[in-house]
C-alpha cells in the first residue's frame, strides 16, 4: 500500500494534522514526511484565473468592440508569488507512491475551490481522493474527520458551485467595469480633476455600495417633524410617577387631525389646548381605570454565526468586521472555537449529545468556572437536543461558532481584543444553558376627565441568563431606569378606582429621527439579511436565507470598498459613509446597469449557487443565465447616450461634499 498524502489550506493546520495523526516526520521544503504519510499545504490560493490577455493578446487593449467577454472555456494559470509552493504540492500529489488524497483545506465553498484549482493544475490523476469535513482543529474532531471522510465526488456539486460563483464574478467584474469605465471613466475624472478613472463593479459590491447610498440620501432627504407630547405628575406615597397622554376612544382628540400619532400633537398649541382644558377650574386628581401585572420571559439569544459576531464585536469594541474574523480565524486554529465562516445560529443533534465535553474542558477557564456549577445544578444541558438551540434543518455545512473547551492554554499568547472576542464567544455559548430572564411588569391607565394617561413599570425579577451574558443598559423610560423595589411594590400594591393626585401637566417636545447610517457590523447584518428588503412577498420566500455575499466574504467586501474609496470608515465609530466618487458611481449604475444596484438580483444569483450545491440546477443551466444577462446588459450599455443627464446627477451629488 502506497502513502496518503493530506493537504492542509496553510502550514500551521498541517501540523496541528500532522500533530493529531502523530506521525514522525521530516521536514522537507514545503511538506512533512512519515514513514506512512505526507502532509503539505497550499498557502491560500494557488492557482488564479488569467486576464483576458492570455486568452488573447489584443484583449489587453480595453474597447467596446471586444465586449462581452464570454470564454467558452475558462484558462487558469499559477499565482506567480507563490509558484513554488504549487511545485512541490504538484510533485507530491503525482507521486509514484501516493495512492491516496485527503483533502483537509477548510471546509466550505472557497475551501473546495483552492484544493480543486491545484488538483487540476496538477493534473493529477488515478488517485483515491477523500474529503475531510471538520468543524474544529481540536484533536479528536481531526481524527474524526480523517476517520469519516468521504469520497471527494460526493463534493462535486460543491466544487461547482464554488467555480460558478469564481466565474460569475470574474464575468461581472472584467465586462460591467471595461464597460461602465469605457462609457462614463472620462466623464468622472474630469468631473474630479483626475487622471484617469477606472470604474471597479462587482455583483455583491456594487450592491453593497448601493444600500450605503441610498441610506446616505435618505437621510439627506429626511425633513424633522416636530411633535408635543403631553406628560402627567402622579403622587403615590410621596414619590412621583409619569404618565403620557394618548389619544384612545373616548377622548375628544380621538382620531383628530392635530395629532402626530395617537400620543402627541403636531402643533404646540393643541397640546396646550389640552393642558388648559384639563386645568380647568383647577388642576383635578386622576383615577386608575385599569391596571394589568404580568410577568414577561426573555429565552436567551440564539448562538453566534459569524455576522452576529461581526456586528457585536464592531458594537463593543469597535474593530471592523476583517478583524473580527481576523481574530476568530486565529482562535479557531489555536483549536479554541469551532469553525468561524457558518451561517448558522444553532447545533446539531450529534454536537448537542456530546455538549458536556466542551463545559467540561470550559471548568479550566476561570471565568465560566462559577456559571458551570450553576449548569451543572440545573441539568440543562442533559436535554439539549430537544431546545431551539439544536435544529439539523438550518445548518447548511458548519453549525454556530462555540467554544471546543481546548487550547486554553493559547490565551496567552493572544491580544487583549482577542480574548474579548473569546469571552463574548464563552458566555453566548454558556448563556443557552441558562433559565430565561423573568421581567415583572405593571401597566396603570389613569383618566383626568375622559383623557387617559399610560404609565408603564419594569423591574427585573428574575435575571436567569443575564448572569452570565449582563444586564443590558436599555433607554426605557424614566421609571424602568430609576425604579426602587419599594416603589415597585407601592405600584403593584394601586387598586382600580383608586384616585391620586396630579402634581404637574406638561409638554414635552420630540421629533422625528432620520434612518440611522450602517456602522460596519450592522451592515454585515444587513447584507446576511438583503433578502428581507425584498418588497414582492413570493421572491422574498423564495430568497429567504439567502443575502448578499458569503459569511466568508463579507467582510473583505467592505473593506475593498472602503479601500478603492468608493466608501469611508469612521476607524473609531465604525460608522460606513459614502465618498463623492461613490456615489458618482452610483449614479453611473444606476442610469446604466440598474438591476446591479438591488439585493434582490445579488440574492438571487446567491440562491442560484446554492441551488447548484444541492444539486436541484446544473452549472450549465446556471451559466446560460449568467451569459444572457452579460450579454443584454452589455449591448444596453453600448446604446445609450445619458452622459450629459449624469452631469446633474454628479453636481448634485458633490453639493454635500466640501470642496
Amino acid at each position: 500500500m502506497g502513502k496518503a498524502v493530506y493537504i492542509a489550506e496553510k502550514p500551521s493546520v498541517a501540523q496541528e494534522f500532522a500533530k493529531a495523526l502523530k506521525l514522525k516526520t521530516r521536514r522537507g521544503d514545503g511538506y512533512l514526511e512519515s514513514e506512512e504519510a505526507i502532509v503539505t499545504w497550499c498557502v491560500g490560493h494557488l492557482v488564479t484565473m488569467s486576464y483576458p490577455e492570455v486568452y488573447d493578446p489584443a484583449l489587453k487593449r480595453w474597447s467596446l468592440e471586444t465586449l462581452p467577454f464570454l470564454p467558452r472555456e475558462f484558462k487558469y494559470e499559477v499565482i506567480p508569488a507563490v509558484s513554488k509552493q504549487f511545485q512541490i504540492v504538484s510533485g507530491l500529489l503525482n507521486r509514484q507512491d501516493v495512492d491516496r488524497i485527503y483533502v483537509c483545506t477548510d471546509s466550505g465553498r472557497e475551501g473546495e475551490y483552492i484544493y480543486r484549482l491545484v488538483e487540476q493544475e496538477a493534473h493529477v490523476e488515478g488517485k483515491e481522493r477523500r474529503r475531510v469535513w471538520i468543524d474544529s482543529q481540536t484533536e479528536e474532531e481531526i481524527l474524526r474527520g480523517i476517520r469519516e471522510a468521504k469520497d471527494l465526488s460526493e463534493y462535486d456539486n460543491l466544487s461547482a458551485s464554488a467555480y460558478l460563483r469564481a466565474k460569475e464574478d470574474y464575468l461581472m467584474g472584467i465586462n460591467f467595469s471595461r464597460l461602465l469605465t469605457l462609457k462614463y471613466g472620462n466623464s468622472i475624472s474630469n468631473f474630479l480633476h483626475t487622471k484617469y478613472s477606472v470604474i471597479s463593479v462587482g455583483r455583491v459590491m456594487t450592491c453593497v455600495l448601493g444600500m450605503v447610498v441610498r441610506r446616505e440620501r435618505e437621510i439627506r432627504e429626511f425633513v424633522k417633524t416636530p411633535f408635543y407630547r403631553v406628560l402627567s405628575t402622579v403622587e403615590v406615597d410621596g414619590k412621583t410617577f409619569e404618565g403620557e397622554w394618548r389619544a384612545v376612544q373616548g377622548s375628544r382628540y380621538f382620531e383628530s387631525f392635530d395629532l402626530y400619532k395617537e400620543n402627541g400633537f403636531k402643533q404646540r398649541e393643541k397640546a396646550e389646548e389640552l393642558i388648559a382644558y384639563l386645568s380647568q377650574p383647577e388642576l383635578e386628581p386622576c383615577r386608575i381605570t385599569a391596571i394589568e401585572k404580568k410577568k414577561e420571559k426573555k429565552n436567551p439569544p440564539l448562538l453566534y454565526n459569524l455576522a452576529e459576531l461581526q456586528n457585536d464585536c464592531s458594537k463593543r469594541f469597535k474593530i471592523s468586521p476583517d478583524e473580527t474574523l481576523r481574530i476568530v480565524q486565529e482562535l479557531y486554529e489555536k483549536k479554541l472555537v469551532t469553525y468561524p465562516r457558518t451561517d448558522a445560529r444553532v447545533l446539531s443533534t450529534a454536537v448537542a449529545k456530546e455538549i458536556s465535553r466542551n463545559l467540561n474542558g470550559l471548568s479550566k477557564y476561570a471565568m465560566a468556572a462559577p456559571y458551570l456549577q450553576d449548569i451543572l445544578q440545573y441539568g440543562s444541558h442533559k436535554g439539549l437536543e430537544k431546545t431551539r438551540y439544536v435544529n439539523d434543518k438550518q445548518i447548511t455545512d458548519h453549525y454556530a461558532i462555540i467554544p471546543t473547551g481546548q487550547g486554553l492554554n493559547a490565551l496567552q499568547s493572544v491580544s487583549a481584543t482577542s480574548k474579548h472576542v473569546y469571552d463574548c464567544i464563552v458566555r453566548r455559548f454558556l448563556s443557552i444553558f441558562y433559565p430565561p430572564a423573568v421581567y415583572q411588569k405593571v401597566a396603570i391607565t389613569t383618566q383626568m376627565k375622559e383623557e387617559s394617561f399610560f404609565s408603564s413599570f419594569k423591574v427585573l425579577a428574575e435575571e436567569g441568563y443575564l448572569k452570565v451574558v449582563g444586564i443590558p443598559q436599555k433607554k426605557g423610560t424614566e421609571e424602568e431606569k430609576s425604579l426602587d423595589t419599594t416603589f415597585f411594590q407601592t405600584i403593584q400594591g394601586l387598586k382600580k378606582g383608586t384616585v391620586l393626585p396630579v402634581r404637574s401637566l406638561e409638554i414635552k417636545e420630540g421629533e422625528t429621527s432620520p434612518p440611522k447610517r450602517y456602522n460596519s457590523g450592522s451592515m454585515i447584518l444587513a447584507m446576511e439579511n438583503a433578502g428581507q428588503l425584498i418588497e414582492d412577498e413570493e421572491l422574498r420566500a423564495q430568497i429567504k436565507g439567502s443575502g448578499i455575499g458569503t459569511s466568508a466574504t463579507r467582510a473583505e467586501i467592505l473593506k475593498k470598498l472602503i479601500h478603492i474609496k468608493y466608501l469611508a470608515l469612521n476607524k473609531k465609530t465604525q460608522i460606513i459613509t459614502p465618498t463623492l466618487q461613490g456615489e458618482m458611481i452610483f449614479d453611473v449604475v444606476d442610469h446604466s446597469i440598474k438591476s446591479l444596484l438591488n439585493p434582490e438580483l445579488t440574492a438571487s444569483w446567491e440562491k442560484g449557487l446554492t441551488y447548484v450545491a444541492d444539486g436541484e440546477i446544473t452549472p450549465e443551466e446556471y451559466m446560460q443565465k449568467l451569459d444572457h444577462f452579460i450579454i443584454s446588459r452589455t449591448n444596453g450599455v453600448k446604446n445609450l447616450n445619458n452622459q450629459y443627464q449624469l452631469r446633474g446627477c454628479y453636481e448634485k451629488a458633490a453639493g454635500f461634499y466640501k470642496k
